[in-house]
């Protein structure tokens, strides 16, 4: 008789990501898709609809986008989704605010640009624990 507990397979973090550059969302699908289940979003309100209709488990979005600034996305996107966890990226915050936006926004990480899919990689896994 085999007691060993069935073990299927491990789910992957659902992750949403945010950007309105089209050859960043390509360069992190390229660097991410392998580990997460990733969708991309290329502005706030696409990524508002995707998150309608499914639960992401980290939502990733790029801080200067036209339309919406990403960390009042994030602020809007936590009190809809409370349970997920958000990951800011940014080229353009001075250290004295990145504190405080952080903890604003009940941010998991800020990832500064430019970053690799390994360094954003590393961002969700520990956001997600």
């Amino acid at each position: 008789m085999n007691t060993t507990p069935a073990v299927g397979p491990v789910p992957r973090l659902a992750v949403l990501l945010v950007d309105d550059e089209p050859a960043v969302l390509e360069t992190f699908r390229l660097g991410l898709a392998h580990e997460f289940d990733l969708d991309l979003a290329g502005s706030a309100a696409e990524a508002e609809r995707k998150m309608e209709t499914r639960h992401y488990d980290v939502l990733v979005c790029d801080q200067l986008m036209p339309g919406e600034e990403g960390l009042h996305f994030l602020i809007r996107a936590s009190e809809r989704h409370p349970r997920t966890q958000r990951i800011l990226i940014t080229g353009y915050m001075n250290p004295e605010n990145l504190a405080h936006n952080m903890e604003l926004a009940g941010l998991s990480a800020c990832v500064l640009k430019p970053a690799k899919a390994a360094e954003l990689a590393a961002a969700i896994r520990r956001a997600a624990k």
